[in-house]
Order: structure tokens, then C-alpha cells, then sequence
């Protein structure tokens, strides 16, 4: 394919992938059960901190998440006493477990009471020329509280080579227009044409036959090569092909 003819197939695929239909088996339909913003921005983060293997173990594990914090996240963020986060200590999703999630609760109390909240970390230019130097920034931000050193590794850092896919997703969710009923277009300081798309095994396969990405890994230099491909593509809004990317993998199996 050449690039027109490519960007006529990505373009198509993106468009039927995206639809109210995706969230139906997607961890995204996790904060569409909420209305307050600082609720869809708070779910939508731990959702996609633990957003690694199968998507029905997602769901399923972010919902007792949400239950431990009485459906309410943004008021037990707020609200909780010390002793509340006992309460948390039964979670556990692969390696993120109940210590992981209260270190978590702590470090988003700190960010809404003292940072002003996640938007205004990422919407901030001086946290960052692009939006992976904004994440590293992010990173320092969220743990400089007293924390527990395992929680760290829970927090991608695009500067020690990680390609960040969960806050990559996280940031697609939060940034790119409403419009087709999936993503929610709730934070209006970043441009969608700032984004990088979420790699991970299934996009990244893809990638690779399309001849979007030459690089193995699924690093932060083939994220890089990515984000130029996809530019290109569409400079306003390179993170719809997501959807096409990972609808080819998953669901067609390219």
C-alpha cells in the first residue's frame, strides 16, 4: 500500500472500531459508569494502571477496585482516613495489589489537594515539551510523597525507555473528542494532535506489517517511530488509529 492507500484503509478501520459498541468489552466502560469529572478522571486512571492481560480480568478486577472505594473514587481520594485503607488490602490484580492501591489513593489525594489535579499535571506546558516528558514528570510528581518502593514499577517513565501504553490510554480516554461515544474529551488543555498512541503487543504487531514502525520492541523508541508514522497520517488527531490498530490485531487477527 501506498500512503494515501494506507491512510484510506487506517482511516476506515478507525472509524468503524470506534463506536459505542467498543466499550461494551473494553476497561473504558469503567469510568462511562460515572458522571462527576474528577469520578471518570480518577476511575479512568486506575483502570488503565491495571489495564495489562486479558480485558474480561480487567473489567472484572476494576469493578471490585471501584467496589472497595464505595463507587465513589474521587470522595474516598479525598475523604479516606488511614484507616479506610484496610479496607483496600483484599485487592489484588496480577502485581498490583491492596498496598499498591493505597499508596495510589495517597498519591491522588496529594495531587487534587496540592497539584490541583491530574488535568492541570499534564496540561502544563513547562512539565514538558510533548506529553511523554510530561508523564515522566507526572511520575516524579506522583511519588513525591512518602511512598512504597514496589508501587513504583506501576508508573510507566517514558525517560527509562517504557512506551507508558496505560497512561498513553489513560490520556487518549481523557484528551480525544466525545464525539464518537467512546473516548471523553474532558480535558480541553491538550490537543489531541499532542497524543501518542497506546503500543502494546497487538498494536504493535500491526504496526510492524503496516510498515509504521520498523523497531522489535515495544519500547519508547518504536512509540517514537510510531507517533511520526501516525503524524503523518493525520497530524490534529494521530491517536484515532488506535482503535484501527488495535481492532486489526484483536479482533481480525492481521
Amino acid at each position: 500500500m501506498n500512503k494515501a492507500e494506507l491512510k484510506e484503509f487506517l482511516d476506515e478501520k478507525a472509524s468503524f472500531y470506534e463506536h459505542p459498541k467498543f466499550i461494551e468489552d473494553d476497561p473504558i466502560q469503567i469510568p462511562h459508569q460515572f458522571t462527576l469529572k474528577e469520578d471518570k478522571e480518577i476511575s479512568a486512571f486506575l483502570t488503565a494502571t491495571i489495564s495489562w492481560g486479558n480485558r474480561k480480568s480487567i473489567i472484572k478486577s476494576a469493578t471490585r477496585m471501584m467496589e472497595v472505594l464505595d463507587n465513589s473514587p474521587y470522595d474516598f481520594v479525598m475523604n479516606h482516613q488511614e484507616s479506610d485503607l484496610d479496607s483496600l488490602k483484599s485487592f489484588v490484580h496480577r502485581t498490583f495489589n491492596g498496598d499498591d492501591l493505597g499508596q495510589f489513593i495517597k498519591s491522588l489525594q496529594h495531587i487534587y489537594t496540592q497539584q490541583a489535579g491530574l488535568e492541570h499535571i499534564f496540561s502544563k506546558a513547562e512539565n514538558g515539551k510533548n506529553i511523554q516528558d510530561r508523564i515522566h514528570h507526572f511520575k516524579k510528581t506522583f511519588f513525591d510523597i512518602p511512598h512504597l518502593e514496589r508501587t513504583k514499577k506501576h508508573v510507566s517513565d517514558p525517560h527509562r525507555g517504557s512506551a507508558a501504553k496505560r497512561i498513553n490510554m489513560f490520556l487518549r480516554w481523557m484528551v480525544r473528542s466525545k464525539a464518537a461515544g467512546v473516548d471523553f474529551g474532558l480535558w480541553h488543555n491538550i490537543s489531541p494532535s499532542l497524543l501518542s498512541c497506546p503500543l502494546d503487543v497487538h498494536s504493535g504487531n500491526v504496526a510492524r506489517k503496516l510498515g509504521l514502525v520498523k523497531r522489535k520492541q515495544n519500547d519508547a523508541k518504536a512509540l517514537l517511530e510510531l507517533d511520526k508514522s501516525l503524524r503523518k497520517l493525520d497530524p490534529t488527531d494521530p491517536v484515532k488509529y488506535d482503535f484501527a490498530l488495535f481492532g486489526l490485531g484483536v479482533f481480525e487477527k492481521f
